[in-house]
């Protein structure tokens, strides 16, 4: 599978950076989006089989143009992992609609975009695999994260949606939900009682959440596994998480 063109969104830390370090190694030549394109480039990559693009995903013209540059010098996209996302917690009695929107446009329209880019090509030459990360927020309620819990339901249910659609063309359509994570997801939280509450319940886990290279190593195993078998959805959280 070395040959194969892997797309990663949301690349530039957090789940994303992991995934591109664990395919590089690997051999993959890979695409790498993200909003902050130095960030990626200053991770510990061989850049040799490496593009790198600044695109925020709900721009779908920039993210296609990313990707028809990245299959014109690779070849077809083989693995798409919808990585990029937003999680801006806050009580809906008193958050900024404009941080629902953000979150939903991010989270599913991203998603949806990425795919509608990628499968047509999938679904006509029989393979190829997308990879949505979602959280556990899209399994179970979470306090003070209606809006995102609301997108995360949202990936949980249009991947199974697409998954049944482009199982009949040998198309793989897989989750892998993480619970809390030691990403950067919670820098633009903007509500001060979410955060500490958040910092609370952390430190019920002994302080420390899941890293990241073990959601990264998730990804790596369900698009290892043959064509053939698809591993529809990976839950992974720390083990001292209760929720």
């Amino acid at each position: 599978m070395k040959n194969h063109l892997i797309v990663i969104t949301g690349a530039s830390s957090g789940f994303g950076a992991e995934m591109a370090k664990t395919f590089n190694v690997a051999g993959n030549p890979l695409l790498l989006l993200g909003r902050r394109p130095e960030k990626i480039e200053a991770l510990p990559l061989n850049f040799e089989n490496v593009m790198v693009r600044s695109v925020d995903v709900t721009d779908k013209a920039a993210f296609q143009a990313a990707i028809d540059d990245a299959q014109a010098a690779y070849g077809p996209v083989d693995l798409l992992v919808n990585n990029a996302g937003v999680m801006l917690l806050g009580n809906v009695l008193k958050q900024d609609p404009a941080e629902w929107q953000t979150m939903l446009d991010t989270n599913v329209m991203g998603v949806l975009n990425g795919m509608q880019i990628v499968l047509p090509q999938m679904t006509e030459r029989q393979g190829g695999t997308v990879i949505n990360i979602s959280s556990l927020a899209g399994k179970k309620t979470f306090v003070n994260h209606a809006a995102y819990v609301a997108s995360k339901f949202g990936v949980h249910g249009l991947s199974e949606t697409v998954r049944e659609e482009v199982s009949r063309h040998n198309v793989r359509v897989a989750m892998v939900a993480p619970g809390a994570a030691e990403t950067e997801l919670l820098t633009h939280v903007t509500d001060d009682g979410a955060l500490k509450d958040y910092g609370a319940w952390k430190q019920t886990m002994g302080g420390l959440t899941l890293d990241p290279k073990h959601v990264a190593e998730a990804v790596a195993f369900i698009y290892n596994m043959p064509q053939e078998v698809n591993v529809r959805e990976i839950d992974i959280a720390a083990t001292r998480q209760d929720s």
